[in-house]
């Protein structure tokens, strides 16, 4: 990890922000090369799996990618987004999820049905006896097409409720929560995102298909929630990826680290040491 990664660092404005309103937009965090470097692997998974029989106008939601291509490796330890990843949930991290998503136009009129509104982790929603419930991870959302206008299959969110434990939804089924807004940028945008957000998916009424890489960062005492097949990344990746990439030393070090299960910890000792002891 090169330490001018840290110009990158969170900033105290980045984290008012993200606490307040459980996300965080960064325009450009992705340069026009880069977000095509991505695409071209994208789609050539898009296109298999449209050859396997994936229905045309349904999303493909396509988990375990980062193995296909070195450049979705290269995100995993992104210089511009990791260290506000751990900015937010300090050292003890790893990339427990990441899946691709590509929407296409789903040929269908534009209507007001309810969307499917949710907070990610599943079952931790019921089961953590907390108020509100805890963060536990993130996601990081890299945009590789341009959704600056709504209709185009937009992650839709609500500023706020990360804090709220329910949310109030249309009994008769149509229209959306109250303080629901899509989230419209531009190709290279990296959208960060608490788990508890409330948000929700949306059909895509354009032309053109919606294509985006999430990365999700939780706790490494966190259980991967796809097959995560990385472990062959490990030798030819440095310490601070085979981290990000689940390696530990054995299986008690991902509740009781040392300093070989998270080198992140060592780096940050000498590199920003305001984060140490957090």
């Amino acid at each position: 990890m090169n330490p001018s990664c840290l110009q990158y660092a969170l900033t105290e404005e980045e984290r008012r922000t993200f606490n307040e309103k459980g996300y965080l937009i960064m325009e450009n965090a992705l340069s026009p090369d880069q977000v095509e470097l991505l695409t071209a692997p994208f789609d050539r998974i898009y296109a298999s799996k449209i050859q396997e029989g994936h229905d045309l106008k349904t999303a493909l939601f396509y988990p375990n990618f980062i193995p296909d291509h070195h450049s979705f490796l290269d995100l995993v330890d992104y210089e511009k987004i990791l260290p506000k990843v751990w900015g937010i949930l300090g050292w003890n991290i790893y990339l427990y999820h990441a899946h691709m998503i590509a929407t296409p136009p789903s040929g269908q009129e534009k209507n007001d049905k309810t969307f499917g509104w949710h907070q990610d982790s599943g079952r931790v929603n019921m089961e953590m006896e907390s108020h509100p419930r805890p963060r536990l991870s993130l996601k990081v959302a890299y945009f590789l097409s341009d959704i600056s206008e709504p209709g185009r299959g937009n992650f839709w969110i609500i500023p706020g409720s990360h804090l709220k434990d329910n949310l109030e939804i249309s009994k008769n089924g149509k229209g959306q929560p109250e303080g629901a807004i899509p989230v419209c940028v531009k190709p290279g945008t990296a959208v960060f995102f608490d788990r508890r957000l409330w948000h929700a998916a949306s059909p895509n009424w354009s032309d053109i298909t919606r294509k985006v890489l999430f990365y999700g960062y939780g706790y490494r005492w966190i259980r991967t929630k796809d097959d995560m097949t990385v472990q062959h990344l490990w030798e030819s990746s440095d310490p601070i990826r085979r981290q990000m990439l689940g390696a530990s030393v054995n299986c008690n070090g991902h509740y009781s680290p040392t300093d070989a299960d998270v080198p992140l910890r060592t780096w940050l000792k000498e590199h920003q040491p305001e984060l140490f002891d957090k």
